[in-house]
């Protein structure tokens, strides 16, 4: 059986998952859109990603013609119809069919797709001996523009960054807000260790309130850490003791240089490892 796609109210195959032209999601990046892991056929942290979907879409005034349950419904049903078990989810709800004009007005229902496939995630051997990550001179949009909280199909400021990333043959980018603190990497949030503490800019930086960020941070705590989240300069992180990454796809993923400094030991610190242990074993529970 080929690959299922939820499309506005039915499933439809694959290649019979389409959109129009003038939809304003195509024409304009006009609209919201959530990752989802799947882990053992249950989708982990579903409410919470449904919660952010629809703020999301509150804060761009698109109005969803389903019901959060209606949509937790859909997704699972969009799992299990694909017999997904360890895989990705993609939900995905744009402005809809409009004319070549901005008004959203004139988009008169949003279009809703949901995907569930699987998943490629970072090689193993970054999980093993870590990542090398770099600056790059893309700047977060300012939440007075664009706010970084709002997931939102306009990407273009993550994907000019990853552009930079991948032409100076790196996997991973941060980027800085304005005044010049870390704000977040261009699919991922990103941590610090020093001296015990683990440390990730506060959302007001720029960064987005990740779902895997928060569990990450709820499971240092409980695992007797201390988490702050405090700005940060490139300057802590050259210096910090570990370096760790963290998003939906990436799960945990250590750092162990920052533009050419070596981080740390070098290689994925202790406390990293325990997080990055303790989070598989609590997404398959």
């Amino acid at each position: 059986m080929g690959l299922k796609i939820f499309l506005d109210g039915k499933f439809v195959n694959k290649e019979d998952a389409k959109v129009s032209v003038f939809d304003h999601g195509l024409l304009y990046g006009d609209g919201v859109f959530e990752g989802i892991r799947a882990y053992n056929g249950k989708i982990f942290k579903l409410n919470e990603h449904i919660i952010r979907l629809y703020e999301s879409a509150k804060t761009i005034m698109l109005h969803i013609h389903m019901t959060k349950e209606e949509m937790i419904a859909k997704t699972i049903e969009t799992v299990k119809i694909n017999n997904i078990k360890d895989g990705y989810v993609r939900l995905v709800i744009t402005r809809g069919y409009g004319d070549l004009g901005l008004d959203p007005k004139k988009c008169k229902q949003a279009t809703i797709f949901i995907i569930a496939d699987t998943i490629a995630l970072y090689p193993q051997k970054f999980y093993e001996e870590g990542l090398a990550v770099i600056t790059v001179p893309t700047r977060r949009n300012t939440p007075e523009a664009l706010n970084p909280r709002i997931k939102s199909l306009n990407y273009l400021n993550n994907i000019m960054a990853k552009i930079e990333a991948s032409n100076a043959g790196a996997f991973e980018a941060i980027m800085l807000n304005q005044e010049g603190f870390v704000a977040e990497c261009t699919g991922d949030n990103i941590f610090i260790i020093k001296n015990g503490v683990i440390i990730t800019p506060p959302t007001t930086a720029g960064g987005l309130e990740g779902v895997t960020r928060d569990t990450v941070m709820k499971l240092a705590e409980s695992t007797g850490f201390t988490v702050k989240e405090l700005l940060f300069t490139r300057h802590e992180i050259f210096n910090a003791d570990e370096c760790f990454l963290t998003g939906t796809a990436a799960e945990i993923i250590p750092v162990v240089k920052v533009d050419s400094r070596v981080i740390g030991e070098g290689v994925p610190g202790t406390i990293t490892k325990k997080l990055m242990s303790g989070y598989k074993e609590l997404v398959y529970q």
